[in-house]
């Protein structure tokens, strides 16, 4: 792609590495001096399309190519209106007609294709379903629900650890002050050496932290469900099923049993069939498979007598 530049100033990225491009409505980017320059009343005309624009309509350009960032521009406005989902029908086809319908507005606003007829049923989409559009934006999707349900999760988990971790450090705490309570009164009382008592003393407390296991408080199950999880993703019940058996294929071909692969050497069948070459060979052919294939076209029906059937 060429350098991102103002199409008007024709100013790029590259000989000016801090511009800053915004975009508008209508899909085509301007730098910054530019859009000061033209909207100084707050509006003005695109140069590029002569589309009426509003200056407080501008955002940064995200992505190199501005025409990506009209269609997520155009999506965002239909969205806002189109918002049912998927449990607002009754059949997966309807909305799945839906959807097309959507993205086929899109489309058309995107690409200018009967831009005043694709807004005029937008319009009248809105006026017709003004009531649903206001209760789906204060609806939230299934998908949604689930991933509050998750941030709860979270958050609850994050509690408990800071809970746990402050505990196990008052307790840290306590025992260290118990220990030294201990040490000063045997250093006091007892009629021992100082050194046996603090090699003894730094010797319990070494066995008293290798005995000593932190154990979290449990928050999920062993397949990874968190505990009192209510979303969609539950645990699969357990279900029996038998397992397979393999059993021969049985191939009747109304006929007298052709011979096996060793039989096909030993009785000299091979002696009439071309030996396979290095390249059949390393496509897996062999010479057997096309003996075995003329016996069994040879012997195949045989037995057959269409007055018994």
């Amino acid at each position: 792609m060429d350098d991102q530049g103002c199409p008007r100033c024709k100013t790029t990225k590259y000989r000016n590495p801090s511009l800053k491009l915004l975009v508008n409505v209508c899909g085509h980017s301007l730098c910054e001096t530019c859009v000061e320059a033209l909207f100084v009343k707050g509006s003005g005309i695109c140069p590029e399309c002569g589309t009426a624009l509003r200056k407080n309509n501008f955002r940064v350009q995200l992505f190199e190519d501005p025409f990506i960032e009209k269609e997520i521009e155009v999506r965002r406005k239909i969205l806002k209106d189109y918002n049912k989902k998927e449990e607002d029908f009754k059949t997966l086809e309807e909305y799945n007609d839906y959807i097309e319908m959507i993205e086929t507005l899109i489309f058309n606003i995107v690409n200018n294709i009967d831009v005043d007829e694709t807004r005029q049923m937008i319009e009248q989409y809105k006026r017709e379903n003004k009531d649903q559009i206001n209760k789906g934006r204060n609806k939230k999707s299934k998908d949604e629900e689930y991933l509050e349900c998750l941030i709860e999760q979270e958050k609850e988990e994050s509690s408990l650890k800071r809970k746990f971790i402050v505990e196990e450090e008052q307790r840290e705490k306590d025992s260290k002050k118990k220990h030294k309570e201990a040490l000063l009164d045997e250093l006091m009382f007892s009629d021992r050496s100082a050194l046996d008592i603090l090699n003894e003393h730094k010797t319990d407390i070494d066995k008293e932290n290798e005995l000593r296991v932190p154990v979290m408080a449990t928050t999920k199950f062993s397949t990874g469900i968190k505990l009192g999880a209510q979303g969609p993703f539950m645990s699969v019940p357990q279900q029996t099923v038998e397992l397979f058996t393999y059993s021969p294929i049985h191939l009747d071909v109304l006929g007298p049993d052709p011979p096996d692969e060793e039989a096909l050497e030993t009785n000299g069948y091979l002696r009439h069939i071309r030996s396979a070459s290095d390249e059949e060979k390393g496509g897996g052919f062999e010479s057997k498979l096309a003996c075995m294939r003329a016996l069994l076209d040879a012997v195949n029906g045989l037995f057959y007598l269409p007055d018994q059937v």
